[in-house]
C-alpha cells in the first residue's frame, strides 16, 4: 500500500507500560516489513546469480565425479586388487554413487549407470547382512541352556536398561509432543483473536471514514481513498496497518486520545504477535530457499546474529571458489585413477 502512515501517538510518559509495549512491538512490524520487502527483492537476484555461477560448476564436478566412478568400476572388474584395496574401493564407489544418484545435471544414460552400481552395492550389503544374520542364530541356538546359564545375569540387565532407555525416549516424545500441542493450541487462539481484532478494527474506521456521510467533496475524495486502503488491508488480513490507520483516523478527527485500556493493548498486542511469527516465517522461508550450505543455516538460527542478505552474495562467492577448487583436485585424482600404477598409489596413501 501507498499511503504512508505514522504511529502519533501520546509521548511514552503518558503511556501505560502495555502501550509502550504496543507501541515497540509496532516499530518491530515496521522493521520487518521493509526486510521482507529487502529479502523479496533479494531472493530472486541471488537465486539468479546462484544458477549462473553455481550450476556450471556442479555440472562439471558431477561430470568428473562420474568419470571417477565409471574408472573405477571398470578397474574394479578388470584388475587384481589385495583385499584391502577392493574394501577402499567399495567403499569409494559406493560414496560416488550416493553423491551422484540424486544429480540433476547427470545425462540419462548416465543417471541408469549410477543407479544400476547403486543397486548391486545396496544388494550385496544386504545379502551380507543376511548372512551375518543367519550365522549369528546358528551360534545363539548352538546351546541355549548353557547360554542362558552363563549370561542370565547380563541379559536381565540388558532388558531392564533397554527397557529404560525406551521408557525416557518415550517420555521426552510425549513431552515434546506436549509442547508442540500446547503451541498449536497458543497459536490457533491466537490468530481467532486476531481475526476478531481484525474485524473490530475494520468495522470502526468504515464507520468513521464513510464516504457517504462526507459533505465537502475534498474530504470525500480523501476518504475513499482512506476506505480502500483499509478494505484492501482487510482481505489482506493486515492488521497491524488497520491499527495505524485508526490511530490516524482518530487523530485527523481531533479527538484527544485517552489511550487504550489494559484489555484492548493485551488483545492487540496478541494479534500482532501472530501477524509478527508470520512475517518471521515469510523471511525465515526465503533465508531457506537461498541457503545451500549447512553453515548459512546454522548462522540463520542465531537471534542474537541472524543472516544478512550481504553474506549469502560473500556465501556464493566463497562457495564458488571452494568448488572450482574441488573441482580441480578431482581432475587431478581422475588422472591418477586411469593408471594402475596411479590407482595403487592413492590405495596405498589412503587418498582415493
Amino acid at each position: 500500500m501507498s499511503l504512508d502512515l505514522k504511529t502519533t501517538i501520546q509521548p511514552d510518559a503518558e503511556h501505560s507500560p502495555q502501550q509502550k509495549k504496543l507501541n515497540r512491538l509496532i516499530e518491530q512490524i515496521e522493521q520487518q516489513k521493509i526486510q521482507l520487502a529487502a529479502w523479496q527483492k533479494a531472493q530472486a537476484e541471488i537465486q539468479q546469480q546462484a544458477h549462473k555461477t553455481l550450476v556450471p560448476i556442479y555440472t562439471e564436478l558431477h561430470d568428473i565425479l562420474f568419470q571417477q566412478l565409471e574408472q573405477l568400476w571398470n578397474s574394479l572388474q578388470r584388475y587384481e586388487f589385495s583385499k584391502a584395496d577392493i574394501a577402499q574401493l567399495d567403499d569409494k564407489i559406493q560414496n560416488l554413487a550416493a553423491i551422484l544418484k540424486s544429480s540433476q545435471v547427470l545425462s540419462e544414460q548416465q543417471k541408469l549407470k549410477v543407479t544400476q552400481i547403486d543397486k548391486f552395492y545396496q544388494q550385496h550389503a544386504e545379502h551380507n547382512q543376511a548372512k551375518k544374520n543367519k550365522k549369528k542364530g546358528a551360534v545363539e541356538s548352538h546351546d541355549p541352556t548353557e547360554a542362558y546359564d552363563q549370561n542370565s545375569d547380563h541379559e536381565q540387565a540388558d532388558v531392564a536398561l533397554d527397557g529404560y532407555e525406551y521408557d525416557e525416549q518415550q517420555h521426552e516424545v510425549e513431552r515434546e509432543q506436549h509442547r508442540l500441542n500446547r503451541q498449536k493450541q497458543k497459536r490457533e487462539q491466537a490468530q481467532k483473536m486476531a481475526q476478531q481484532s481484525l474485524k473490530t478494527v475494520y468495522l470502526k474506521i468504515a464507520s468513521i471514514i464513510h464516504p457517504d456521510r462526507e459533505q465537502d467533496e475534498q474530504l470525500k475524495v480523501e476518504k475513499t481513498e482512506m476506505l480502500q486502503h483499509a478494505n484492501q488491508a482487510y482481505e489482506q488480513q493486515d492488521l497491524f496497518y488497520l491499527l495505524k490507520l485508526q490511530i490516524q483516523v482518530e487523530q485527523n478527527r481531533g479527538v484527544a486520545q485517552k489511550g487504550l485500556s489494559n484489555e484492548q493493548v493485551k488483545f492487540y498486542k496478541l494479534a500482532l504477535d501472530v501477524q509478527k511469527q508470520q512475517l518471521d516465517a515469510q523471511i525465515d522461508d526465503i533465508i531457506e530457499s537461498l541457503n545451500w550450505t549447512k553453515q548459512a543455516k546454522l548462522k540463520a538460527q542465531k537471534p542474537s546474529n541472524p543472516i544478512q542478505i550481504a553474506d549469502l552474495y560473500k556465501k556464493l562467492e566463497a562457495d564458488c571458489a571452494e568448488l572450482k577448487q574441488q573441482v580441480k583436485w578431482e581432475k587431478e585424482r581422475l588422472k591418477y585413477m586411469s593408471r594402475v600404477k596411479g590407482l595403487e598409489m592413492l590405495l596405498g596413501n589412503g587418498v582415493l
